[in-house]
């Protein structure tokens, strides 16, 4: 039978900022009910394990234990709508509502893994299990490595076999490298290739872009002009869906008409 995936690119929560699209990306969740969610990583940002403007005066004031209560609390923030409808179902005794969610951390989190690793005498004490993932009920795969649901490999980018960093070119070259259909995240832009297999199939390979509304001091005032969004993949099953782009903007004046 085919699957419903709900596909939620980078959201780099980091302290201070409005996290009321991530409460809309929630409760847009459960009014569309996927089979599955798939998170592909990047969900805490980390600015301060960044290692990119360390020793500037950007960097001050950053603390490791607000990088982490920020994640946090945008978690519950998502999947409050899912919580409130399995208890109202349950209490109801109606067949509760859970999807299978899965976590592929990215390059963001790798920085709290990586921190154990340069810092020996922390092992133990720094590590993934710190974000509280697995009390959510989200299966956590390891940064790059690739979870295949349906056909599809999700990960968090596709990884150049030679240098290790991500894939270049755009995702129609990627996935005449990769050969099989994929969907990830890290890279801030929107970009989908669909290409036929001899023997009749589809793949179909997705760049999600970033689902945060904020802009990025560092890409400066032109690359902060990208889309932004999540993507619900349709009738997923032998490595093809039918996606449909659900923009930040759409989900803002969607929730925003209701409450008021």
């Amino acid at each position: 039978m085919s699957k419903k995936i709900l596909v939620i690119p980078d959201v780099q929560i980091k302290p201070g900022i409005d996290i009321s699209f991530i409460q809309d990306i929630g409760q847009y969740l459960v009014d569309k009910r996927p089979d599955i969610v798939v998170c592909l990583g990047d969900f805490f940002d980390f600015p301060s394990l960044s290692s990119y403007d360390k020793g500037k005066l950007s960097f001050e004031g950053r603390r490791l234990q607000e990088d982490i209560a920020a994640g946090k609390t945008a978690m519950e923030a998502l999947l409050a709508p899912l919580k409130a409808l399995q208890k109202k179902q349950a209490k109801d005794k109606k067949r509760v509502y859970n999807p299978r969610l899965v976590f592929t951390v990215g390059n963001h989190e790798q920085r709290l893994s990586r921190l154990a690793s340069e810092m020996p005498e922390l092992a133990g004490f720094v590590g993934y299990e710190l974000l509280d993932l697995d009390r959510h009920g989200w299966e956590v795969y390891d940064f790059l490595l690739p979870v295949e649901i349906e056909g599809i490999y999700f990960s968090h980018y596709m990884q150049n076999h030679f240098t290790g960093k991500p894939l270049g070119g755009n995702v129609l070259n990627q996935l005449k490298i990769v050969g099989r259909s994929f969907v990830v995240g890290h890279k801030q832009v929107l970009d989908v290739a669909m290409l036929p297999a001899i023997d009749g199939t589809m793949r179909l390979a997705i760049v999600a872009g970033a689902a945060y509304p904020f802009d990025e001091g560092y890409k400066g005032y032109q690359g902060n002009n990208h889309w932004r969004g999540i993507v619900l993949l349709h009738g997923v099953e032998n490595g093809f869906g039918d996606p449909c782009f659900v923009s930040l903007d759409f989900l803002q004046k969607k929730y925003r008409k209701n409450k008021e």
